[in-house]
């Protein structure tokens, strides 16, 4: 039987305001997951605007990148998971998850402007649907998974 703190389904760790809320985990994930996505894409609004226009946009994606891990990874483990320990090991599995989402943001998006014809903008909201698909069950069953005790 699957201890429920280590599956990352505590019941003795009281729930983040969140999860008082919405009960399902799962459109816990959507909800934080969404306005992750809103913040992400804000970031790179700002970047872009900010520094977009002299460097690029492709520095306006990897410092919204940075900008928007470490709040994503902050929420999700506060207000859906609610996993205790491991808080570097968790961190670096979600960064792992990120980069793998970023990678395929560094490919899509130069690919989407330069070959499609799309404004950064436009191609980086439409990028933003696929990886947060993606990341929502990368999230859950690797970055906070826990060990099923022995």
């Amino acid at each position: 039987m699957t201890d429920p703190v280590e599956s990352g389904e505590a019941t003795d760790v009281p729930d983040g305001p969140l999860l008082r809320i919405i009960k399902d985990r799962r459109v816990a994930f959507i909800a934080v997951g969404g306005f992750n996505t809103v913040l992400g894409y804000l970031w790179f609004v700002f970047f872009q605007i900010s520094v977009g226009h002299a460097w690029g946009y492709m520095w306006a994606l990897i410092l919204s990148h940075v900008a928007s891990v470490l709040c994503a990874f902050v929420m999700h483990r506060k207000f859906v998971f609610r996993v205790v320990g491991h808080w570097w090991r968790d961190l670096a599995r979600f960064e792992v998850v990120q980069l793998a989402a970023l990678g395929f943001n560094i490919v899509a998006l130069p690919a989407l402007v330069e070959i499609v014809g799309l404004a950064p903008l436009v191609a980086q909201a439409v990028i933003a649907v696929v990886t947060v698909t993606f990341s929502y069950f990368a999230h859950r069953h690797f970055s906070f998974r826990r060990k099923e005790p022995v």
